[in-house]
């Protein structure tokens, strides 16, 4: 079965930083795209970046762009997120997503396999 563990999100104050980690379990790491997803309370889930195992797929939301960084370790099988800069306005749930095959998509639905979500919650 395809698995992913999100882990790293936390409790900070407006600028800080924190890591994201998605572990990935269940299928091949040679064709597959990572998302990370956001989901506030009363919002809808939104897109917020993403990474292909090719590097030829990726993106950010306007949003997080210059603040957030994507990668990952093959090795690992895990993505990361790294979130500088935080903004109240970055407090949400935080969902790691997969798909097959190496293509990122903004969309919730173009992703089968989702992680458990991590809560991430800055104060001003």
């Amino acid at each position: 079965d395809v698995q992913l563990q999100a882990s790293g999100g936390g409790s900070v104050q407006a600028g800080g930083s924190l890591r994201l980690s998605c572990t990935v379990s269940g299928f091949s790491f040679d064709d597959y795209a990572i998302g990370w997803f956001r989901q506030a309370p009363g919002k809808e889930r939104e897109a917020v970046s993403c990474v292909s195992s090719d590097g030829f797929s990726s993106y950010y939301a306007d949003s997080v762009k210059g603040r957030n960084t994507i990668s990952s370790d093959t090795a690992k099988n895990t993505v990361y997120l790294q979130m500088n800069s935080l903004k109240p306005e970055d407090t949400a749930v935080y969902y790691c997503a997969g798909r097959l095959p190496a293509r990122c998509w903004r969309s919730v639905e173009m992703y089968a396999y989702w992680g458990q979500g991590a809560q991430v919650t800055v104060s001003s």
